[in-house]
């Protein structure tokens, strides 16, 4: 019996201690758009309404699968898309839900189209229409295949 309870106090202090929440692109998929008008661009842009419960992951060290995305030449553009360069959101499948803006601490030595594992903290982005409405910062992560 206390071999029990220390077993599980040992499984709740390391998930506890691990803390980060994997989400998936159905998750990210759960956002409303509405049209708004941004001045400062004489433009409209898709304006994010973010379900409760990815307004709740906001702050939090996340994990996501996905295909890695270095479309900058300069290298300061890194995105995770659901699908790959040749059919992300820029080409047609899918919208900003599809797409996530990536910092790392240190960049890693990916290429465009390998499949990655990121883990990162959620940053939601609603009004700057520079970045990316969801945006994970220092990121760590590898490439799966």
């Amino acid at each position: 019996m206390k071999h029990n309870l220390l077993y599980a106090l040992f499984f709740l202090v390391s998930i506890t201690a691990m803390g980060q929440v994997d989400i998936t692109w159905d998750d990210l998929a759960k956002v409303d758009y509405t049209e708004k008008y941004f001045p400062t661009y004489d433009s409209n842009f898709l304006y994010p309404e973010f379900s409760q419960e990815i307004i709740n992951l906001q702050g939090k060290e996340v994990t996501l699968s996905g295909y890695f995305l270095d479309v900058d030449p300069n290298g300061e553009l890194i995105i995770l898309s659901k699908n790959p360069l040749a059919s992300c959101f820029f080409c047609g499948n899918g919208g900003p839900e599809t797409a996530v803006e990536l910092h790392f601490k240190t960049k890693p030595n990916f290429n465009t189209d390998d499949v990655v594992l990121i883990t990162g903290t959620l940053k939601l982005n609603k009004d700057d229409v520079e970045h990316f409405n969801y945006i994970l910062t220092d990121c760590s992560g590898f490439k799966l295949k």
